[in-house]
């Protein structure tokens, strides 16, 4: 998380004007490896960009070279002077020594220097009573004390205090934790934390690397919100479809060495891309024919002398053509369940159960009690509630990996549950190899198997000896993904699947589970995900279950029919 501020100068301190960033024929590399050459796009003020290409392909670098963080190899980067750019990445910083309302207000930037500058003006005009100035002396003050007011005005000094209560709160940290230091909320919080302090700067030009990584469904829907009615202009990247859907209006594409702008949201920007991708795949094959005709003519009379001069001139020609590349295909991870054995009708009931997880200072903390239900086969099911609902704890205890305090889960007939925690270490071995962890599941299995379920999710060579507790995020999570696989399973038990997953992936898994011949269970923050597979959706709502017979959309409008926010 960077926050970028203005130069401190006060010679001039009129609000500024809308933002203004070109990136011109930028080019960079590292090593032999080229991310991008002569790309060019800009951000014009009020614009909401979504920023999409496969990983690694340069996404976080254009941040980077946008907050001159980095440098480009060639071309020119031109930001307006005095622009106000707030960035959030997936860093928190150092954090500690305040509240969490504090920390948030200490990132005011430009209103902070706004606020010391009156602050230091308001004392000089109150020491003239006894220290007068000259009447140019006093003008010169009273017009910047003016201008100064004016821009902590616009910029929402006056309300930051309210501001940052609102946006913490609307990031899921109730207000009776606004003043709890700041070092002891988790990793998860501290990035909402991270998050606040970018969005209370309110500045000019908005840069987010995966906002939603780390938020529940309700602060997604809760920034989305605020996001739209964001009056400076917007660069994100997410692998949310819904979130960048209803947020953006271009999309800028770094891929294949090239930045693509593209006009749209993102469901316009893939059916722009297909088409873009056929018009070139017909230019290809349109020059292809017109090359192997010319290849043939100079083959059959170069070693004629009355056809030297064509097949010279036509030498020539060939050597002058820029030659059509059509790009490599992106890799993605090869997803599908295979047929599972079939369980019984029934797959698990559940009954009058409850669960307390032990605190640090003796007590227990309830997380729900008397949740009754039951799972038929074939049944997709979206568990959904508040954060801290108890949605995990509630697959977790379905899935055998915590003990009920009280009630029962009984599964039926045949069901084998394959578990997917959101936290991997749940079901993965830190200190196996990735090979190791899938092989000691299907023991039988021959190296090839192996070999080539771990190639379906992207791993390869000696990528496969690698510890699990070195992987990333995205990497522990394939991983997970693929022991799930490798034994045949009837009963899916998801805990947000999709965390880590880029939107191609996503959608990959999305079609997977649509078509996986069995039960599935999931909690998911990804709205696309649950409208395209739930068909059923249990409520967890202050300890309690509550079961609609519907899809995801009937609950939504059953929410609101009954009063409740989405």
């Amino acid at each position: 998380m960077i926050e970028l501020t203005p130069c401190d100068e006060v010679a001039s301190l009129l609000y500024l004007s809308p933002p203004m960033i070109h990136l011109t024929n930028i080019s960079k590399q590292y090593g032999s490896r080229v991310l991008f050459s002569s790309g060019s796009f800009q951000v014009r003020p009020g614009d909401k960009i979504g920023l999409v290409g496969p990983n690694g392909a340069g996404k976080t670098t254009i941040f980077r070279i946008i907050t001159r963080q980095e440098g480009i190899d060639s071309g020119t980067v031109n930001i307006a002077d005095k622009l106000l750019i707030g960035y959030f990445s997936q860093s928190t910083g150092e954090m500690r020594g305040r509240s969490a309302l504090e920390e948030v207000k200490s990132s005011g930037g430009r209103v902070s220097h706004l606020a010391a500058e009156l602050a230091r003006m308001e004392k000089r005009l109150h020491e003239s009573a006894e220290s007068p100035l000259s009447d140019e002396e006093m003008s010169d003050l009273l017009e910047r004390y003016g201008e100064a007011q004016l821009e902590f005005e616009q910029r929402g000094g006056y309300d930051l205090h309210s501001r940052a209560q609102a946006i913490l709160t609307g990031l899921g940290i109730h207000p009776e934790e606004h003043d709890r230091p700041v070092e002891v909320f988790s990793g998860g919080w501290k990035m909402r934390i991270a998050l606040a302090k970018i969005l209370v700067l309110n500045p000019d030009v908005l840069l987010m690397d995966e906002p939603t990584n780390h938020l529940d469904l309700e602060s997604i829907i809760w920034l989305e919100e605020w996001l739209v009615n964001f009056k400076g202009a917007l660069v994100m990247t997410s692998h949310d479809r819904d979130f960048m859907n209803r947020i953006v209006t271009r999309i800028v594409e770094i891929a294949n060495k090239a930045i693509t702008p593209y006009s749209g949201n993102y469901d316009f920007y893939l059916r722009e891309r297909e088409i873009r991708r056929d018009q070139l795949f017909a230019a290809h094959q349109k020059q292809q024919d017109m090359l192997a005709k010319e290849e043939e003519f100079i083959a059959r009379f170069a070693a004629r002398a009355s056809h030297a001069a064509q097949v010279q001139s036509r030498v020539k020609k060939l050597e002058k053509i820029d030659r059509i590349e059509i790009p490599a295909e992106e890799k993605t991870i090869q997803f599908e369940f295979p047929p599972p054995p079939r369980s019984g009708n029934d797959v698990v009931r559940i009954r009058d159960l409850a669960k307390e997880w032990p605190l640090e200072n003796g007590k227990t903390k309830q997380v729900f009690s008397g949740v009754s239900g039951a799972v038929q086969r074939l049944d997709k099911i979206a568990v959904v509630g508040v954060n801290g609902a108890g949605k995990s704890t509630l697959l977790k205890t379905i899935a055998g990996h915590t003990q009920p305090t009280s009630g029962t889960v009984t599964l039926g007939s045949n069901v084998q549950i394959g578990y997917f925690s959101q936290h991997s270490l749940d079901v993965l071995n830190a200190n196996k190899t990735i090979y190791d962890e899938i092989y000691d599941r299907v023991p039988h299995a021959t190296i090839g198997y192996v070999r080539n379920l771990l190639g379906a999710f992207l791993f390869s060579g000696d990528d496969v000896y690698k510890k699990i507790s070195v992987l990333s995020g995205g990497e522990k999570s394939r991983v997970v993904l693929a022991t799930i696989l490798a034994t045949p399973v009837n009963f899916l038990v998801l805990d947000e699947p999709t965390n880590h997953l880029d939107i191609r992936s996503r959608e990959i898994l999305l079609e997977a589970v649509q078509n996986f011949d069995g039960t599935v269970m999931l909690v998911s923050h990804d709205r696309h995900f649950l409208r395209s597979i739930a068909h059923r959706v249990f409520e967890v709502d202050h300890g309690e279950l509550r079961i609609y017979e519907g899809n995801y959309e009937y609950y939504l409008s059953a929410r609101t029919s009954s009063g409740k926010p989405h």
